[in-house]
């Protein structure tokens, strides 16, 4: 199995989570312009930005309205990238990424999430090492006109490190500086992109029993529904 978890759950994203999935794209995109401007061309925090908001079919003006908040003189919104490092239920390791403008707030409730959930905040460092940066890319097989060899031969010569073929779809791992060039190289050849981002992969994975499984459902569902929260990753298979 490969490392990217929970295809078909990002595939089919519930309708009701799609405004405050709005809400964590908007803020991401104005930190993205406000720090490194509001060209995408010239900015690949940004452009990552703006294709995951795309992918959840975010509408251009929210997003175009999201660059110009960020690039224009309005101080008034000072976000800060947060990650928190815990564990959930069965002592699985937890990672939880945050763009905050109130650390004591976040913390508070990430700390009461997990606690509620049958977990604990961590120390810095406690779990990183469990996990390592990586741009993963899954691609719906049936949907991409390509066949299986061109497609691993075009993701490996532009710099992928990995590719895996599940019974669905197809797996690319690449590292965070050749993400944009295989992701890019991908869409011009017509792949159909499930999911693609940035992510904290685990080095290894961990089975969950059914109890843990579940307890961790509840966990995950609790911290995505908060605004702080932009991502969670987990060495739970």
């Amino acid at each position: 199995m490969g490392r990217i978890h929970n295809i078909e759950g990002k595939k089919n994203k519930m309708d009701s989570q799609r405004s405050a999935s709005f809400t964590k794209h908007a803020r991401n995109i104005s930190v993205a312009a406000r720090m490194g401007g509001g060209d995408p061309a010239y900015n690949a925090t940004l452009k990552l930005a703006i294709d995951k908001a795309k992918a959840d079919n975010m509408p251009n003006d929210n997003i175009q309205r999201a660059i110009k908040k960020g690039t224009g003189d309005n101080d008034s919104d000072k976000f800060e990238h947060i990650t928190y490092e815990g564990y959930g239920p069965g002592g699985v390791a937890i990672m939880i990424d945050c763009l905050t403008d109130n650390k004591n707030r976040t913390a508070g409730n990430v700390r009461h999430l997990l606690d509620k959930n049958g977990g604990n905040l961590g120390t810095n460092g406690c779990v990183a090492f469990l996990f390592e940066r990586k741009g993963a890319i899954a691609i719906d097989r049936a949907e991409t006109p390509i066949g299986e060899d061109e497609l691993m031969e075009l993701v490996l010569e532009n710099g992928a490190e990995d590719f895996i073929s599940e019974a669905d779809y197809f797996e690319v791992i690449t590292g965070p500086e050749d993400f944009s060039p295989v992701l890019d190289a991908c869409r011009e050849a017509g792949a159909s992109i499930i999911t693609s981002d940035i992510s904290m992969l685990p080095v290894t994975t961990v089975e969950a029993d059914k109890s843990t499984s579940s307890k961790m459902e509840k966990l995950l569902n609790d911290l995505e529904a908060d605004d702080d929260v932009q991502n969670v990753y987990t060495n739970a298979q």
